[in-house]
């Protein structure tokens, strides 16, 4: 679907876009205004592009003048590259930067009286860009750290690679023969036979030196603006719409995550949660709430993307959700994958197809396990905080991950609907007469096991009244085979007695390219689809995933990906990778924002602080 088609579906359906009249300008304009600053780069860094003529000409104006406009017109060249970008996505300040910089570049050009050809083009560009003025009403990005520190990175690596550039192209009419270790640091100093070269090369150093210091100081101290966060009276809103229709979407209850955005309706019946990822307005799952109030809810979140000229996407929506999606806002979908749910009133142990679960559980509780199904408000104060612990010492990476089918927080008293399944090993005698001492498998009392022997833990969170959703799955890796199935085995076993009906385990990305790859019969086509997905599954949990949901006979229900354009895609694959924290970036301490406001936990007298392995907890 094209641009120009995809505003006029937009319109068709009432969503407020800004007038917008000739799609093709904002690239047109942004890769122009890269072409004018690399013409200015260029004429500042090689002076054997001058023509001789117009060189004696510029010889009639102060030499300081015509060297201060050299090293000026490369800032200006930097700077409109690096805007070109902010242009292509119609960023309205990016506009206003370049309304100023192209008649300033002008006329840098007309005083160095070199370069007609650049001043031409920068003069038709600018009359371009007031022109279409209109095309530029996309507002600013949130700000973060980030910038700061990316802009020294890359402003250190380009102002130093130009100033060699700079420094060798008059390597002609220096005193000597200095090598490039000499170019590379400037040192001896290198003198040059004109004293107008010698000052051309220190101005434009010192442009080069100033712009990277200025720039980055300035979005260092700039105060940033969180890039996500649920505000409290937005986290009661959505918690009162999951009350009421919470049962549609098993995914609905991770909107409560705390680093997303939030939009309703005009009702207030039905809201989408998102956050932005490198320029994509990244939803996931369905719109929350009533589905009559879906459609305003999703023009409310276009109109958001639009206004910040951001992709909008959507992941892991449902089949219902995908139709609502694509018809309101005109965008396409793609089945990405299934989830696994298990019926509690259909599951058993029993049969043939489940003789490998039977096994491996009856082998792990002959190992000394035994697990307990609780709620997490009926955990104790010690056990909250060994299992916290315990769940981080596991993870496999610094960094969380999880955004689509993760809350991102455990024990917090908001969440007190959620479950909490947790493995335990028993060192001291057989397994029942350990149970017996320890109390219940699914109670509290007795010795503290759940302090000092936790080795896996599963944390559910409430999909509707009468179902769970899989949030995590961790375990010590030194545990014995076969502690996860044994885990939820328990939790499927122990959900009658919880009021649950439906449990929704992990989700399979393409797991139906999977099956079907690898039944008699498949295509060479899907044979080398779900070999690829195969080979990725060495990094990614792919066919992993897939062949241990299966283990359970659940309902795989198919979820979608909803985006704009297949050219989008890629752009969106980085921007989910980045959201599931596959991809990290994690910035130094000092460009780190604040953490997001923080929620009342519960009060852990320091006597019950405890490490996994029971000792007590560092201070």
């Amino acid at each position: 679907m094209s641009e120009q088609q995809s505003t006029e579906s937009h319109r068709r359906r009432g969503i407020q876009l800004p007038r917008v009249s000739r799609p093709w300008v904002p690239a047109a304009v942004g890769y122009a205004t890269a072409l004018v600053g690399l013409g200015d780069i260029i004429g500042a860094v090689a002076p054997h592009f001058r023509g001789t003529r117009v060189h004696e000409l510029a010889s009639l104006l102060p030499g300081t003048v015509t060297r201060v406009a050299t090293a000026a017109s490369l800032v200006v060249g930097i700077l409109l590259i690096m805007l070109a970008h902010a242009l292509r996505r119609r960023k309205r300040r990016a506009w206003q930067a370049v309304a100023v910089l192209l008649p300033v570049g002008f006329l840098l050009e007309a005083l160095r009286w070199h370069h007609t050809a650049t001043a031409a083009v920068t003069l038709v560009v600018f009359v371009v860009v007031l022109v279409n003025r209109r095309e530029f009403y996309a507002l600013s990005d949130p700000r973060t750290r980030w910038r700061a520190l990316w802009n020294f990175l890359a402003m250190a690596v380009l102002s130093f690679g130009l100033g060699l550039v700079i420094v060798s192209s008059h390597a002609r009419t220096t005193l000597g023969s200095p090598g490039f270790g000499d170019r590379f640091w400037q040192v001896g100093p290198i003198h040059y036979t004109e004293d107008a070269t010698g000052d051309l090369v220190y101005f434009s150093l010192a442009a080069l030196g100033l712009l990277t210091a200025v720039s980055t100081v300035w979005l260092a101290t700039k105060p940033s603006k969180p890039v996500a966060e649920l505000s409290e009276d937005e986290e009661a809103q959505v918690r009162g719409l999951l009350d009421r229709h919470g049962a549609r979407d098993s995914l609905g209850y991770f909107a409560l995550r705390r680093d997303k955005s939030v939009v309703f309706s005009p009702s207030g019946k039905a809201a989408v949660a998102y956050r932005v990822v490198s320029g994509v307005m990244l939803a996931s799952g369905d719109p929350i709430g009533d589905v009559e109030a879906w459609p305003g809810a999703i023009r409310r979140f276009m109109d958001e993307a639009h206004r910040h000229a951001w992709v909008p996407a959507v992941m892991g929506c449902s089949e219902t959700g995908g139709e609502v999606w694509t018809r309101e806002a005109g965008l396409d979908a793609l089945e990405i994958g299934d989830e696994a749910i298990v019926e509690v009133a259909d599951f058993t142990l029993d049969g043939r197809a489940m003789r490998n679960v039977r096994q491996m559980v009856k082998r792990v509780e002959r190992s000394g396990y035994t697990c307990r199904v609780r709620r997490v408000d009926q955990l104790g104060e010690a056990e909250l905080v060994a299992i916290r612990h315990a769940a981080d010492a596991w993870r496999g990476t610094e960094t969380e991950r999880g955004f689509s089918m993760a809350l991102g927080r455990f024990g917090d008293p908001a969440d007190e609907g959620c479950v909490v399944v947790t493995a335990h090993k028993l060192p001291d005698g057989p397994p029942k007469k350990a149970a017996e001492r320890s109390g219940s498998g699914k109670g509290g009392g007795g010795r503290r096991e759940g302090v000092s022997d936790i080795r896996a833990v599963l944390h559910f969170v409430p999909w509707g009244r009468d179902g769970i959703s899989l949030e995590l799955m961790r375990r010590d890796r030194d545990a014995d085979p076969g502690l996860n199935e044994l885990l939820i085995v328990k939790a499927l076993q122990a959900s009658g007695e919880l009021g649950i009906s439906r449990v929704s385990l992990n989700f399979a990305m393409f797991r139906s390219a999977l099956a079907r790859g690898e039944r008699i019969g498949a295509g060479p086509v899907l044979r080398a689809w779900r070999g690829l997905l195969v080979f990725l599954s060495r990094w990614f949990q792919i066919e992993s995933l897939y062949k241990f949901n299966a283990k359970f006979r659940p309902i795989w229900e198919p979820r979608f990906l909803v985006y704009p354009t297949a050219r989008d895609l890629p752009r969106i694959g980085l921007s989910a990778l980045q959201a599931e924290a596959f991809i990290v970036m994690e910035l130094p301490k000092p460009f780190r924002r604040r953490s997001l406001r923080k929620r009342p936990k519960a009060v852990i007298p320091a006597q019950a602080r405890t490490e996994p392995n029971g000792t007590p907890a560092r201070t």
